[in-house]
């Protein structure tokens, strides 16, 4: 990177700090990431507005916002902070060895990826993956994660995204309760059954669908549970009828445990996303793994519009 001649880079920690607090538009968060107080944060950043002799933020009640030089300098400073985050990480990997740690969702861990790893092993056994379902969408620049399977629309600054799979919903339920209730031939007749539910609307959308109209407070007498996970193991034990992905339950389904009464699938307009610092890319291990994540979701893909 050059520089013109006689202008001296600002300091390291300030352009850090700022970097953060950009990406996240709050001193709070930006603190809290780099492990820092919010004090030291408004101090970094005015040290980078007085090198730069213009505010970057303008500070507004309860929150900021980026000034147009702020603008301007943020995605910049990103792509800088990822590409030497890959540059290190990099070096890390040829001194570490072939540890791949990846950061995902519960559901989708434990019911898709995790019972197909014993092929990716078989295929690369000089790889160990790692699997961590406890972080959320973590800050890939620091390094701690390789790879990740993330909800959304494909966008993430820094990060590179490959669609994965997509966010389709069906009620589902055990063959037990599909028999007390004396078969469930229409849409409709789910209304007389306890429906479980992680999304306060999403069985409004799913009869939308179907093409029945119903109050917003279709699942208020239904049970909420947090993960698509604990809604299968409810729905298995013939509790309730369940919103759930196809894709993540298809052992349950083919294996009789699930039974799906309605071809209707609900689907969200996200989608799950393989991402990974854009200077990563090439990394062999990084490469490897997500070659082979696209390769089994066609696989799975295909696997259900041939079921």
């Amino acid at each position: 990177m050059s520089t013109q001649p006689g202008f001296q880079l600002p300091p390291l920690a300030a352009v850090r700090v700022f970097e953060a607090a950009a990406r996240h538009l709050s001193f709070t968060r930006a603190a809290a990431e780099l492990g820092m107080t919010q004090a030291a944060v408004s101090y970094q950043i005015r040290l980078l507005e007085d090198r730069v002799g213009a505010p970057l933020f303008l500070r507004l009640t309860r929150k900021v916002a980026l000034t147009e030089a702020g603008a301007r300098l943020a995605p910049v400073l990103t792509e800088a902070m990822s590409r030497m985050a890959g540059a290190f990480a990099a070096l890390r990997d040829d001194a570490a060895g072939g540890m791949l740690s990846v950061t995902t969702v519960l559901t989708l861990a434990s019911n898709w990826l995790v019972p197909r790893l014993a092929r990716f092993q078989v295929a690369h056994p000089k790889v160990t993956v790692r699997v961590d379902t406890g972080q959320g969408n973590v800050d890939f620049t620091r390094g701690d994660y390789d790879l990740g399977i993330r909800y959304g629309r494909g966008v993430w600054p820094g990060l590179a995204a490959h669609w994965l799979i997509p966010v389709d919903y069906t009620p589902m339920c055990s063959p037990a309760l599909l028999q007390r209730a004396g078969g469930l031939r229409r849409p409709r007749d789910l209304l007389g059954q306890p429906l479980l539910w992680d999304d306060a609307d999403a069985w409004q959308r799913w009869f939308a669908a179907a093409g029945v109209a119903v109050p917003a407070s279709v699942a208020d007498d239904g049970l909420r549970l947090d993960t698509q996970q604990m809604m299968g193991q409810v729905a298995k034990a013939g509790q309730g009828v369940a919103l759930l992905n196809p894709l993540f339950f298809a052992e349950e389904l083919a294996s009789g445990q699930l039974v799906q009464p309605f071809p209707t699938l609900l689907r969200e307009q996200g989608g799950f996303y393989i991402v990974h610092l854009e200077t990563r890319g090439r990394v062999p291990k990084i490469a490897l793994f997500r070659d082979w994540l696209l390769a089994e979701a066609a696989a799975a893909m295909a696997g259900r519009r041939d079921g």
